[in-house]
């Protein structure tokens, strides 16, 4: 183990990307395990990446990024600001919801943020908010897409942990409902007391005009959710039909310019696919070789040892993932972190959708602290904001998301009664 620990910690250190770090420490391995040879590395790559469920992941990213070129993800948005747009900082409000919106069908935050800094930051500055806001609720609003389903940082959970992506799904909702609330908080506060956004006017017309430009879009989560919640769908076939009905929507409503950006928009899907099925199939190769030498039992046992209260723990490994989220991307805590700590936690009787729930919380928050944060990084490279000024706007969003995950650890029923009030099969 130490032999492992120390090749690992060496590759991180100069920067190879965590993939190849996961893969290459436990392909040295090979000279100090007789049992252990390059062939079963191999099968433990592809045995790990070919989950039927893994599938869900490449459709639901073709489907936000068809939106976004279909101009689906511009009607969501039209809408929420017809909406509440005309309250005092309104038109954050709006970016939220179609945030909110937009995550229950692509799932990717980084997606999200870079999409609503296309269409709402030039329009949030037109009407006066600071550059620094603007960044700050778009940068922010993108985190909620890893709680709303569906959600892709809850399906990687779920497949490295093997526990039900469905009741993940569902145990996401109300958390992710908090997260918007707690971030509407914190846009009043800005918007009355910091910047004294001035009010305007609600227009009935221009509500009804904006929902039914919107309603393509608005059914898709009816048809995504619905089928899925309602049995109809698995994950897999759900992120298949909102792939389908965005690329169908695009060829009878769009016509030759969307025929265009067809190839481009495959191409960003397919590098996008490509990196995290690498990722994965290396998370397959290192769990495969703990699991073998019974390290995590021997770290459970170590654990359980301590005398360390349920609470106690669960405090402690969020805020070492909150400490690694400074460091390194969602996806690579996810998969050099679960492997972990996940049969420590189950030894010490947490749940296993709680815990999923409150990693996406931790991951949720990662993506907007510094110096990695992937949506600090989306958004400045889309508005040509420095990144300095992003931060400064996440960071009081930083504050309640935080205590929305507190809330969340001391009272898991938040978490756990949706999906103890459905039926839900397991895949």
């Amino acid at each position: 183990m130490v032999q492992l620990a120390l090749v690992l910690f060496i590759l991180l250190f100069i920067a190879v990307p965590i993939g190849i770090a996961l893969a290459g420490s436990t392909a040295i391995m090979v000279l100090f395990d007789d049992f252990l040879t390059f062939g079963t590395l191999y099968e433990a790559f592809f045995n790990f990446i070919s989950k039927y469920t893994l599938v869900a992941i490449p459709f639901f990213i073709y489907a936000g990024f068809l939106m976004e070129k279909t101009g689906l993800v511009r009607g969501l948005f039209d809408f929420a600001d017809a909406l509440i747009g005309w309250v005092p900082g309104g038109f954050a409000y709006a970016t939220l919801i179609a945030a909110v919106l937009f995550g229950a069908i692509s799932g990717s935050s980084t997606a999200m943020a870079a999409a609503m800094s296309v269409i709402a930051y030039p329009e949030m500055i037109k009407r006066g908010y600071p550059k620094w806001m603007a960044a700050g609720v778009i940068a922010s609003a993108g985190g909620i897409a890893l709680l709303i389903p569906p959600s892709i940082t809850l399906i990687l959970f779920g497949v490295i942990t093997e526990i039900s992506i469905v009741d993940l799904f569902f145990a996401g909702v109300v958390p992710g409902i908090m997260l918007a609330i707690s971030d509407a908080v914190i846009i009043v506060s800005v918007s009355v007391f910091i910047v004294r956004l001035p009010a305007g006017t609600f227009e009935l017309r221009k509500c009804g005009t904006a929902f039914l430009r919107a309603l393509p879009a608005l059914l898709m989560p009816v048809l995504v959710l619905g089928g899925l919640y309602g049995g109809v769908f698995t994950p897999t076939e759900a992120g298949a039909a909102a792939a389908c009905y965005a690329l169908s929507y695009g060829v009878f409503f769009k016509g030759r310019p969307f025929w265009k950006e067809l190839i481009g928009v495959t191409r960003r899907t397919l590098n996008l696919t490509a990196v995290v099925f690498f990722l994965l199939g290396c998370v397959g190769v290192f769990q495969f070789f703990l699991a073998n030498m019974g390290w995590p039992q021997e770290i459970a046992a170590w654990a359980g040892s301590l005398g360390l209260s349920k609470t106690a723990f669960l405090f402690a490994l969020m805020a070492t993932l909150l400490v690694l989220s400074m460091w390194l991307s969602g996806a690579a805590i996810l998969v050099l972190t679960v492997p972990i700590y996940f049969p420590v936690a189950l030894s010490l009787g947490v749940d296993p959708v709680h815990l999923g729930i409150l990693t996406a919380l931790c991951i949720e928050i990662g993506s907007v602290i510094p110096p990695v944060g992937l949506n600090l990084f989306a958004v400045s490279g889309v508005t040509g904001l420095p990144v300095t000024q992003v931060i400064r706007g996440s960071f009081p969003f930083c504050i309640s998301d935080t205590a929305v995950l507190i809330i969340v650890l001391m009272f898991p029923m938040l978490a756990l009664w949706l999906p103890s009030q459905l039926i839900t099969s397991h895949f």
